[in-house]
């Protein structure tokens, strides 16, 4: 049982891995400008990048419906980077690209329950159903995390940590790459590992 669960699990990352080598769109470079957006958050207020500029800005892809997902939060770790961030000064912004229909696409008020059923602490829940803003970062997967400076250049692409699995129990012995690095940002360094392959189910876009 447990060989065919592992099985299951090597399948289900190297769909994931597949997606994300897939994307049509290239993606922003590090130390260039980061797109630019403006969309709706959970509370109907439009949000943009712009008005973050002089913070970090954190943006988490997601898809509650998604395993990869629910190992992060379902282990209080999302929240806990979450919480750490926001006590840092940085702001932390969740977008869902999700298309109607699509697995993982919610309406404001189910997203304001998953978040409380969570306990999130992000600063925002955004929007972004018609992919637009996934597609500009060629955002590939739930996970799928980036670190924006307060000058709105991008310094940080890729996986929320080094382990690709749906196991909570994997966690602990992860790397945490966005709390790293906005320790290092932090300390007025860059980012040592800015680039690092995402991991999780792939985005689901209208057309994918």
């Amino acid at each position: 049982m447990r060989s065919a669960s592992l099985s299951r699990l090597a399948l289900a990352s190297l769909i994931a891995f597949g997606a994300s080598l897939g994307a049509a769109q290239a993606a922003p470079q590090i130390g260039a400008a980061a797109p630019e957006f403006s969309l709706t958050d959970a509370d109907g207020n439009t949000r943009s990048l712009s008005e973050f500029r002089g913070k970090t800005v954190v943006l988490e892809w997601t898809n509650h419906e998604c395993p990869f997902v629910k190992k992060h939060y379902n282990g209080t770790n999302m929240q806990a980077q979450q919480r750490a961030a926001a006590e840092s000064g940085v702001v932390w912004l969740t977008l869902n690209s999700s298309a109607a229909g699509k697995q993982g696409h919610v309406d404001a008020s189910t997203a304001k329950q998953i978040a409380g059923d969570w306990n999130a602490a992000n600063a925002a829940y955004l929007f972004d159903a018609d992919g637009t803003v996934g597609r500009a970062y060629a955002a590939k997967t739930t996970p799928h995390m980036y670190v924006i400076d307060g000058e709105g250049v991008l310094r940080y692409n890729g996986a929320i940590d080094s382990i690709p699995s749906a196991d909570v129990a994997d966690i602990a012995d992860a790397v945490q790459y966005v709390p790293t690095g906005l320790s290092e940002l932090s300390a007025g360094g860059s980012i040592s590992t800015s680039v690092t392959q995402p991991y999780g189910c792939s985005i689901k876009y209208a057309d994918s």
